[in-house]
């Protein structure tokens, strides 16, 4: 499973965190990467997505304008930005892989990251 940096923690509203998402038995600059997010009692949403070479990103309405999507594939490290952090955005963050950014976007995942808890206080 890859694992998930323990970047996240806590923020206050307006704050920066990078979360970032490893390698572990998978090589992730062959995959599609994907954002999600979940809270207590809610289907997991997806946040953004960036393609194997990159230059491809998805974001979803609420976090556009505020979170970024990134990766080094030398590092084979992805990574989530979130600026502007609000205290809707408290959540379990976890990064998926996919063949391609399309299937990352409809849900067909081939792993998961094991998940970190942001946390943002007003």
């Amino acid at each position: 499973v890859p694992l998930v940096g323990s970047s996240g923690g806590l923020a206050q509203a307006g704050d920066s965190l990078r979360i970032s998402c490893e390698a572990s038995g998978y090589t992730l600059r062959f995959y599609a990467i994907a954002w999600f997010r979940q809270t207590p009692g809610q289907e997991r949403e997806l946040v953004a997505a960036i393609s194997r070479p990159g230059g491809g990103t998805y974001y979803a309405e609420a976090v556009k304008g505020r979170f970024s999507v990134s990766r080094d594939n030398d590092k084979d490290t992805a990574y989530l930005q979130m600026n502007g952090l609000e205290v809707e955005d408290t959540a379990v963050y976890y990064c998926a892989g996919s063949r391609d950014i399309d299937r990352a976007r409809k849900g067909m995942l081939d792993f998961w990251g094991q998940g970190t808890q942001v946390t943002v206080s007003s």
